[in-house]
């Protein structure tokens, strides 16, 4: 062979580890990083607030869900969650994509009100956590829930663990305040129950409640009585801005 001509002979085989020495890991892939990002958050609207949420042909929640980049679902007009007439919305995707939806979603009901002349100050919503993931917003001896009402001035309050359903271990997380209030709250609540290694799961359960529990008490305001957790204010009275 002359030396113009290229060699053809195939390249040397690549090293194995040597004996004792572990092999590098191979790096995890964006898809699994984004995957972990994903939580959500449920909290109740009433019928008449789901029909606005949803609009004309579906046109508003599409809207939302273009803005945000959340993903927003509603149980049906029929499924109230145990003991009221509300009906459910989970908003899911990045911890930002999740509070962009909100927002967008309490400002048109709050606009709605306003148009209406039917809006309070502090209007009140109310968040659905399982009782396994409460611990986290509690905190040892209600250092942490006291330390979210301060830093959103928002008035949080968790109902009483006597207030569960038969089959069901979820719990509301009442929070009452402006807009803004409700935002800084919802912003620190969302990042507690997303490091809590119980809450995750909770997105794979079953979103609906079924028809069993059409049925509210007779009062349809929450009576938390001496074992609510939380709350700024020993007693509020604040007026449905069908978020509630």
């Amino acid at each position: 062979m002359n030396s113009t001509e290229l060699s053809c002979s195939p390249p040397p085989p690549p090293s194995l580890p040597e004996a004792g020495t572990k092999a590098s890991r191979r790096p995890r892939s964006p898809d699994a990083d984004d995957k972990e990002k994903h939580t959500h958050i449920r909290f109740l609207l009433s019928n008449t607030a789901a029909g606005s949420i949803i609009g004309k042909g579906g046109s508003t929640i599409t809207e939302f869900q273009s803005q945000s980049g959340a993903r927003i679902q509603l149980s049906k007009n029929h499924e109230f969650f145990p003991g009221t007439f509300d009906r459910i919305i989970r908003i899911s995707g990045e911890l930002n994509e999740i509070t962009k939806a909100t927002k967008l979603i309490l400002e048109k009901l709050l606009n709605e009100a306003e148009e209406n002349h039917d809006v309070d100050n502090r209007t009140k919503v109310r968040f659905i956590v399982p009782n396994s993931s409460c611990g986290a917003i509690i905190g040892k001896g209600g250092s942490t829930i006291k330390s979210l009402i301060e830093e959103s001035q928002a008035d949080i309050k968790i109902s009483p663990l006597g207030r569960k359903y038969a089959g069901f271990n979820d719990r509301l997380v009442t929070v009452t305040g402006s807009l803004e209030e409700h935002m800084r709250a919802i912003t620190l609540l969302m990042s507690k129950v997303a490091e809590d290694a119980h809450y995750k799961p909770s997105m794979n359960l079953p979103f609906s409640y079924g028809v069993g529990y059409m049925n509210p008490p007779a009062a349809h305001t929450t009576n938390y009585g001496s074992n609510g957790i939380g709350g700024k204010h020993t007693s509020i009275e604040v007026r449905d801005m069908q978020c509630i």
